[in-house]
């Protein structure tokens, strides 16, 4: 599954779109950056609540592919955004629940 083809899965708003649309190899769901950095795997799926640039910066340290941010979050402010595209980082934002996007990727990711 590509980013673009989770996004649309997902029925997610693309916040920041200027991204490789490589395919997704996992996902974690964390809302603590240390958690992320120590657990999370190359090439995945951040699913968080967390909305600000040190979000980024975390998933830059880990390779992460994509941030999805959950429960209709806003974006603290645009340096977010302006990061991700720098570094590449599809930034999505979903309604959804972290519990119900974690299982909905997983599903399709492991199928």
């Amino acid at each position: 599954m590509t980013i673009r083809e989770a996004a649309a899965m997902l029925g997610a708003e693309i916040l920041q779109d200027e991204f490789e649309d490589s395919a997704l190899t996992g996902a974690y769901t964390s809302d603590l950056l240390s958690d992320v950095m120590a657990n999370a795997k190359e090439g995945g799926a951040l699913i968080t609540i967390q909305a600000h640039k040190n979000t980024i910066a975390v998933s830059t340290l880990v390779n992460i592919s994509l941030v999805i941010i959950c429960n209709n979050r806003p974006v603290q402010d645009n340096e977010m955004l302006e990061t991700a595209k720098d570094e590449g980082i599809a930034v999505i934002r979903t309604k959804e629940n972290q519990f119900t996007v974690s299982g909905r990727l997983y599903a399709a990711i492991k199928t």
